[in-house]
């Protein structure tokens, strides 16, 4: 795709965005890869020429360069590097189209701003930003201007800030807002969780059962054991959709001898991981109960003498010698948690079949979920509960959150831990669930990095009704705080997967 950008001459000139590979570089008449990563995109001006002169870089030169320091800036993920060069691409193009450069002055740059803004705002139809999308490119671009500045690219920026101060568990700190952010609506009115009736519906849903868990004699669908499985996994665990869907059969944690009142310990490979940070989640015994029973019986049916394999561009990565903590593939011992998702969708069990948790009933890799959430709430929409609304993977997550707060705010999970500790169980999670701080603990479970963001979170996700039942039941409470700060790039990433589609 071809679009105009502006470089330090401000000159219009065609640019397109490409993805690096260093597949076939030893054709390239060099003698080592270049370094940059994989899957890095790249902007390359139509004449193929990356400066004006020995000093004067265009901007989509710059632009790259702050493109390959991503990763190393907390932007480890190959599909954030590319949204972020298309927020930049869509900028630039617009910038063009009015005859302002990327580094112009910082009057100039505000106009343009003020001007995308409205555009985004209030322009066609298709051009159009809600304020969650807005308020993601306006994250982005305030990150590349703060570092082309630093590096002396820029001498202005288009942004105008304040300072505010963020209050958490009696510490505070000023932060910077944006001005440039609109306001998002308030969070009574973007509900994005199912509430525990609501959920218990959609399990049975996914299982093929009607209301109060009775069998739906008008619905014929397959796979009904494998969905409800990996969704009663999604809904108590708060994993991603790439996350669980990239999980290994042999991943899954053993299930204890008897039933526990306390989670399991359920640990997330870093490999599929937001950020390829490991961390460990929990999941209830039911859930886990309901996996293994999948695992045991339909998913070993299916992938039994499979003769499954990969189709190009990858090649089949056959396993052997297979344990709970890695294997053999093609003979070289790997750890599971080293695989990215695109190399676990080609791992080849011993026994035939794919490595992943969910496969069809030929044995392949199964990973459509989006699709079989949005029907699975479809029909329970039109067949029992009109009010029912619409389920993608994501909201299963701010299900699990608002639930494990409320049991975290309720001191459930506390009197659990003080049982189990009495009893002989797990005395470090019981010792970690009766000190630490709801939010610490949550924070942990989503693998946030900060307990702010986590705090953004859920006042998104509207806490009120929470606290204000512990507060009636238990005579104190703690309320949310106010809205003080900004949106930053991992809050505006846990929703920006069901903002209404811009053009980037």
């Amino acid at each position: 795709m071809l679009c105009s950008v502006v470089g330090y001459g401000q000159r219009p000139m065609p640019i397109s965005l490409t993805l690096f590979s260093a597949h076939g570089f030893e054709s390239w008449d060099i003698e080592r890869p270049a370094l940059i990563p994989e899957a890095m995109p790249v902007l390359i001006d139509s004449d193929l020429v990356f400066e004006d002169g020995p000093v004067s870089p265009r901007s989509t030169t710059v632009v790259n360069r702050w493109l390959r320091e991503l990763p190393t800036h907390g932007v480890p993920a190959p599909s954030s590097w590319a949204n972020y060069a298309r927020v930049l691409r869509a900028w630039m193009d617009f910038l063009a189209l009015h005859g302002v450069g990327l580094f112009d002055s910082r009057e100039r740059l505000k106009q343009a701003l003020g001007r995308y803004a409205e555009h985004r705002a209030a322009g066609p139809f298709n051009q159009r930003f809600v304020a969650n999308t807005w308020g993601l490119h306006v994250s982005v671009l305030s990150l590349f201007y703060r570092w082309a500045m630093a590096e002396g690219h820029a001498q202005a920026e288009p942004f105008s800030y304040r300072t505010a101060r963020f209050l958490f568990a009696g510490t505070g700190r000023e932060v910077r807002v944006n001005l440039a952010v609109r306001r998002s609506p308030k969070p009574h009115v973007t509900i994005k969780y199912l509430e525990p009736d609501f959920a218990q519906l959609f399990l049975w849903a996914l299982g093929g059962l009607g209301p109060n868990g009775v069998p739906d004699d008008g619905f014929g669908g397959r796979e009904l054991a494998r969905n409800a499985a990996v969704g009663a996994l999604a809904l108590s665990t708060g994993l991603r959709l790439a996350e669980f869907t990239h999980l290994l059969a042999c991943e899954i944690p053993a299930l204890p001898a008897r039933a526990t009142v306390l989670p399991i310990a359920f640990p997330v490979p870093e490999g599929v991981t937001k950020g390829r940070k490991f961390r460990t989640t929990w999941i209830s015994y039911q859930a886990l109960a309901a996996v293994h029973r999948y695992v045991d019986l339909e998913r070993a049916s299916a992938v039994n003498g499979s003769a499954w394999l990969p189709s190009p561009p990858g090649a089949p990565l056959v396993v052997s010698e297979v344990d709970d903590r890695g294997g053999r593939i093609n003979g070289v011992r790997r750890p599971w948690a080293s695989l990215t998702p695109a190399e676990r969708r080609r791992l080849v069990a011993p026994g035939g079949g794919s490595c992943l948790l969910a496969v069809t009933s030929t044995g392949a890799p199964f990973t459509a979920w989006s699709t079989v959430f949005e029907r699975t709430s479809d029909r329970v929409r039109a067949r029992f509960e009109p009010r029912f609304p619409h389920v993608n993977p994501h909201r299963l997550r701010h299900s699990f959150a608002m639930a494990t707060l409320e049991f975290l705010v309720a001191g459930h999970y506390r009197q659990a831990a003080q049982l189990a500790a009495d009893a002989g169980g797990d005395g470090a999670l019981a010792f970690y669930l009766t000190k630490a701080d709801p939010l610490l603990v949550l924070r942990d479970l989503l693998g946030h990095s900060s307990v702010m963001t986590t705090e953004k979170y859920l006042r998104r996700l509207d806490t009120t009704r929470i606290y204000r039942e512990a507060y009636q039941q238990a005579g104190s409470g703690v309320g949310p705080c106010d809205d003080v700060c900004d949106t930053d790039a991992e809050f505006d990433a846990e929703f920006d997967g069901e903002a209404e589609p811009g053009v980037a």
